[in-house]
């Protein structure tokens, strides 16, 4: 049965300008050139700016708050893209997180992560072809119940970002949380949602969000048996243990300006 929360929100390789050549593995030439960094080494990077968007839509009388929260009305969204492009910053999509973080391979200037969960529809429509203006891509961490319902994105649209430069990711079956998984959870939720999206994209599938952002210890042997190779929580501290299986990322929620999406992403990731 779907959960009440799957109906609301949880809790970019470079533009053209930054693209690079990677291998068969999905990671850059130049990473294979690098040594492998210890914990430590990975701990003393700068963190990148991850955004999270979920709704984008105007909000509507009758709407709960919850999704008035977490809806950024297109024109805000437009604008926030325009921002960051005007302000510099390049669009990244984990492998080259996962490149900078391990492999010491450089990134742009000023880099930022763009990433919607929950499959709306309105991120492909919107999203996409606003971030396309930009010369952005995005992440988009599917909940594969949700996949060809309405006012969900289809497969041929998940098919159209990925063949565009878009990552697709997961975000489990039915978002369900994390940290109540037990025995079969773990395949439906992890293992099926990645078979799914590979077998859509023809792509290999190696990153995951955590519903609501919430996660634990148990989950990430899980995750990394399974091939996930970086896993997203939300605002709240890394792991000092796992900090590949727990990147930070910020919501950014309807009731912000531009301006003040732009500073707090610069305050939050300048920790």
């Amino acid at each position: 049965m779907i959960l009440v929360s799957f109906l609301f929100a949880c809790s970019s390789g470079t533009g053209n300008k930054n693209e690079s050549k990677v291998d068969s593995l999905g990671h850059s030439a130049a990473a294979n050139k690098k040594s492998t960094n210890d914990l430590a080494a990975i701990l003393s990077k700068k963190q990148v700016p991850v955004l999270c968007y979920h709704h984008i839509r105007e909000a509507k009388p009758g709407d709960s708050e919850n999704m008035k929260s977490y809806s950024v009305s297109p024109s805000s969204f437009a604008a926030q893209m325009k921002a960051l492009s005007d302000s510099g910053y390049s669009s990244i999509l984990p492998d080259q997180l996962y490149d900078y973080l391990v492999n010491n391979v450089e990134l742009p200037a000023k880099p930022v992560m763009i990433t919607f969960d929950d499959t709306d529809g309105e991120q492909f429509s919107i999203g996409a072809t606003e971030m396309q203006k930009h010369g952005f891509k995005g992440v988009f961490f599917i909940m594969t119940v949700a996949i060809n319902r309405p006012r969900y994105m289809t497969k041929e649209q998940i098919k159209n970002l990925s063949d565009n430069g878009h990552v697709i990711a997961a975000h489990t079956w039915d978002h369900h949380m994390v940290t109540k998984y037990q025995g079969t959870d773990w395949d439906i939720q992890f293992s099926n949602p990645k078979k799914q999206l590979e077998t859509i994209t023809g792509k290999p599938l190696k990153y995951f969000a955590y519903p609501f952002g919430l996660w634990n210890l148990a989950a990430i042997p899980e995750l990394k048996n399974k091939g996930y190779e970086m896993a997203f929580i939300l605002s709240t501290k890394r792991d000092s243990t796992e900090p590949l299986h727990t990147i930070r990322r910020m919501i950014v929620p309807g009731t912000w300006s531009t301006s003040g999406m732009l500073n707090a992403m610069r305050a939050t990731f300048n920790k």
